[in-house]
């Protein structure tokens, strides 16, 4: 399953709903990605597919300094799951893949 492009993120998060944009590539066999959002540029670690699956790890210092984990299942051109930020609680994921241009 293909899961590169341009993906809009809704993050709805205990202090309200972030909107990230995520992009992901393939570098040879590699896949890799990196988010913008808050004013920042952040790479993405660990990108992993299996099967529907897609899990990536990141770090922000905006609005606080957390580590994320996701995890999300693509149906498509869409994806839902979740981020975690340590002990914190999960937030809820969702995301739309944009057209090719």
């Amino acid at each position: 399953m293909s899961v590169e492009g341009t993906w809009d993120l809704t993050i709805a998060t205990p202090i309200g709903r972030i909107k990230p944009v995520l992009e992901l590539r393939r570098v040879g066999r590699e896949l890799t990605g990196t988010a913008y959002g808050a004013g920042e540029e952040v790479p993405l670690s660990d990108v992993t597919v299996d099967g529907d699956r897609l899990t990536w790890k990141q770090s922000i210092t905006k609005p606080l300094r957390l580590n994320l984990a996701f995890a999300v299942t693509v149906d498509g051109e869409t994806l839902t799951g979740t981020s975690r930020a340590g002990r914190l609680p999960a937030s809820k994921v969702t995301g739309r893949r944009r057209a090719a241009p």
